[in-house]
């Protein structure tokens, strides 16, 4: 048995690090569940110059959407960005063969804004960040 030499809190780690304890995770989560369907999703709504106005980042597995996060650029807020960028992701979930959707966000930034796109809270989180709210959000994808 291999004895563990070294507990370090980092704030910052190395990249290799992080991606290796995913790797893992995931080797784990297939070898125990047989789904092997996992694949990552990003969507970027880019300017003229390249740069990105808006865009989305989840993942895929199990007859799953997980979407991690959703941005849209200060300057370009309010034009349907937002809305173009999860209609895409679902569609993209459906053409995967994912039945459902979930993601989080927090009382300050877009609950609302979900809903009015079919989605449900099924869980919130007080004081998270303190005198705010975390809510958990799912969405049926038919």
């Amino acid at each position: 048995m291999v004895e563990a030499r070294e507990l370090r809190v980092d704030d910052h780690p190395e990249t290799r690090d992080v991606v290796h304890l995913r790797e893992q995770l995931d080797t784990y989560n297939v070898a125990t569940t047989g789904v092997e369907d996992g694949r990552e999703l990003a969507i970027f709504l880019r300017d003229d110059r390249g740069q990105i106005m808006a865009g989305l980042y989840g993942h895929t597995w199990g007859g799953c959407l997980d979407i991690r996060a959703l941005w849209v650029r200060a300057d370009s807020r309010r034009r349907g960005y937002g809305r173009t960028l999860i209609e895409a992701a679902e569609r993209e979930a459906r053409a995967r063969g994912c039945r459902q959707a979930t993601l989080e966000t927090h009382s300050f930034q877009a609950p609302e804004f979900y809903r009015t796109l079919g989605w449900e809270v099924f869980g919130v989180l007080d004081d998270y960040p303190a005198g705010h709210r975390k809510y958990y959000l799912r969405k049926a994808l038919g």
